[in-house]
């Protein structure tokens, strides 16, 4: 199996940005197809964005296109969130995740492993 741990979240003003990074070990990470969601107080985890084995496929939620970027480097076994102009909205816990085929999915049911998550406050 892969273990992921997140980093990079903080605080941080609306329209600045912040780079996560969700760091895998364990399997070989290019085997694994990653997803990044996210979780608001009383909310549901929601995805946000995935990537795929080769990063040639990705996807994202109307809510982030156009301001967060996924990207990975299977060589340092890590997946990337760029995230760009930032809004009160988009504070929550950010989580990554793994699923061992090379598609990516929108649902939190498809990826089998998840990491601890990282905190993103974006105040106004």
């Amino acid at each position: 199996q892969v273990q992921l741990k997140e980093s990079g979240g903080g605080l941080v003003q609306a329209g600045a940005s912040v780079r996560l990074s969700c760091t895998a070990s364990g399997r070989t990470f290019s085997n694994y197809a990653i997803g990044w969601f996210r979780q608001a107080p009383g909310k549901e985890r929601e995805f946000v964005t995935a990537i795929s084995w080769s990063g040639g496929n990705t996807e994202y939620a109307d809510s982030v296109k156009g301001r967060f970027t996924i990207s990975r480097d299977n060589a340092q076994n890590t997946v990337y969130l760029q995230m760009n102009s930032l809004k009160p909205e988009d504070t929550a816990v950010y989580y990554c995740a793994a699923r061992e085929v090379d598609s990516v999915s929108r649902s939190r049911y498809m990826y089998r492993y998840w990491g601890q998550g990282t905190q993103v406050t974006v105040s106004s």
